[in-house]
């Protein structure tokens, strides 16, 4: 079998891939930059961007499955440059299945397409998308969510059937993070990371295995008449923790001090809408400090019920969170 995973240099792409090729898969990575430690794995791996659409149908040539988990991140930039990652990169997948008539497609997506800027606690996969959002990716994610979700069930031109479905981890952590540690050891380092709101509000996050295990999990399961066919899923560890303890938990595998200093969540509110606006003003491209969405995320609770993808899909968490840091400190010191 042949695989193709958009996204193969990321995080949790890499994840993917390493244990794709561990199981003797033929993967073919498309990612943005080089990856030579891909290609000691033994991974086709092609650079383009998954916007071009003649490339990703060169990537998907001969696949029969595909992990879509390329995307643009972040909370600040423009709204175009997102949409073409998020939206248009997404539809080019979808074309390319139906003209290679691949018929399993799992899509990465985000928790945050169902975030309103309310508590999160317990919620499930009944939760509707909200009217607005606070910043362009989760609006977009959402965009691409819907249309991999609709496409399920289309009918490919050799008769078979267009089998999709979307995750949703929550905060994606462990050895090998460059994006979500790196920032946090930055701003510690820098003294201007701040405690926003009580810091009491219970949140999930996804240890990297666990992640990766779900999305092998759900191409397991996928077929025509799946029960996870069409349906999204929220992914997370099953183990809601207070945000900053857990934060000062991945700081000290660092050796950095647990994070004192606050900020009330109304007084980051108003601060991440004013610096917004002078951002926008004033032109810069670089991001805020603190934006609405951030302000709001940090201080209110995330915590996700996964029933559903432990019924439909047979997931079941394997890395506990203490287990996972201590594995995050053992990477750290070496």
């Amino acid at each position: 079998m042949r695989v193709l995973v958009t996204g193969g240099g990321g995080f949790l792409g890499k994840a993917i891939v390493t244990r794709l090729r561990s199981s003797g898969v033929d993967v073919c990575s498309l990612s943005r930059g080089d990856y030579p430690e891909l290609q000691a794995l033994g991974a086709e791996c092609l650079r383009g961007d998954v916007a071009d659409a003649d490339t990703v149908l060169r990537a998907a040539a001969g696949c029969e499955l595909v992990f879509h988990v390329a995307a643009r991140a972040g909370v600040w930039g423009r709204y175009e440059d997102y949409h073409r990652a998020n939206v248009v990169g997404t539809e080019n997948v979808l074309a390319a299945c139906r003209f290679h008539q691949i018929p399993r497609l799992v899509y990465t997506s985000s928790p945050s397409v169902v975030f309103n800027g309310q508590d999160e606690m317990g919620a499930n996969e009944s939760v509707p998308y909200p009217q607005t959002y606070l910043t362009h990716y989760p609006q977009t994610k959402a965009i691409a969510e819907r249309a991999v979700l609709q496409a399920n069930g289309e009918t490919l031109s050799n008769g078979g059937r267009l089998s999709t479905v979307a995750l949703r981890p929550h905060l994606i952590w462990g050895p090998g993070d460059n994006h979500l540690l790196p920032r946090l050891i930055e701003r510690a380092r820098q003294g201007k990371l701040r405690r926003v709101g009580t810091g009491t509000n219970l949140v999930d996050t996804v240890y990297i295995d666990n992640a990766a295990d779900a999305h092998l999990l759900a191409a397991e399961k996928l077929s025509a008449d799946s029960p996870a066919a069409g349906n999204a899923y929220f992914i997370t560890n099953g183990e809601p923790l207070p945000l900053w303890d857990l934060i000062n938990r991945m700081l000290a595998c660092a050796d950095l001090p647990p994070v004192q200093r606050r900020i009330s969540a109304g007084a980051a509110y108003l601060a991440g809408s004013i610096l917004e606006a002078v951002y926008r003003w004033t032109g810069r491209t670089d991001e805020p400090p603190m934006t609405r969405f951030v302000a709001r995320q940090l201080a209110t609770a995330h915590w996700f019920d996964i029933t559903a993808a432990r019924k439909d899909l047979g997931y079941a968490p394997k890395v506990t969170v203490d287990e996972g840091l201590q594995r995050l400190a053992d990477w750290l010191h070496q």
